[in-house]
């Protein structure tokens, strides 16, 4: 081989050599700089080499990397338990300590259970859906209750008639009477207020008398 073909054939592999030399100059660098850090390219996989290995870089993607052949550290698996056996766990449970057997909200709070108010005492007069003192105070002590209670209450109103008028007008008068009182609870600051009518098809009292027929004329409210 002549002089002129050596000295090119030099020429040619001086590049390579630096390259590989900054490369390897690179990996060092990156090395001393805090442990695995890899280069990743723009969808943030890690940049491998002809050897299959990761390219490690300065200021790179942390580790460890799986695909780098990082040995992943162990994880601790989150314990959640339900201290006050209540069904929620601790990690979502605001009244941590609620008493056994107690009803709770989804956040543990204990709430009005299975309360029933019947308002049977100053009835709604005939054909009319508008509250009467002694039922705005029953009302007024029921919001009382459940303001004071932790618990997030929902509140199911009923309305209820007499046996005089058609089925299908009682319907409405009964539902009339349900939303009076869910208005009137919900002007005390009670949310989480359903309400619906059953008409005449659920009296307390015989409707052949007068009496029996103004104790029909009512509403009942469960909390759960």
């Amino acid at each position: 081989m002549d002089m002129f073909k050596q000295k090119k054939i030099i020429a040619m592999l001086a590049p390579i050599g630096l390259l590989a030399g900054m490369s390897m100059a690179t990996q060092a660098i990156a090395m001393s700089h805090g442990g695995n850090k890899y280069a990743s390219d723009s969808a943030k996989d890690m940049v491998i080499n002809s050897a299959g290995e990761c390219w490690r870089a300065v200021g790179g993607t942390p580790g460890p990397q799986v695909k780098c052949g990082d040995e992943m550290p162990m994880m601790e698996k989150a314990v959640d338990g339900d201290s006050d056996g209540d069904g929620v766990l601790d990690s979502v449970d605001r009244c941590p300590g609620t008493r056994a057997g107690a009803k709770v909200d989804k956040w543990g709070c204990e709430v009005i259970e299975n309360l029933t108010i019947d308002l049977v005492n100053d009835e709604f007069d005939f054909d009319k859906a508008v509250l009467k003192p002694n039922m705005k105070t029953a009302l007024d002590e029921l919001a009382e209750r459940i303001k004071a209670s932790k618990g997030q209450e929902q509140l199911t109103i009923t309305g209820h008639t007499d046996s005089i008028g058609s089925e299908a007008y009682n319907m409405g008068l009964s539902e009339r009477r349900a939303k009076a009182a869910a208005t009137y609870l919900e002007g005390k600051g009670i949310t989480g207020i359903s309400t619906n009518g059953m008409g005449e098809s659920s009296p307390v009292a015989d409707n052949g008398t007068k009496a029996g027929r103004a104790k029909n004329r009512r509403v009942e409210i469960k909390t759960y």
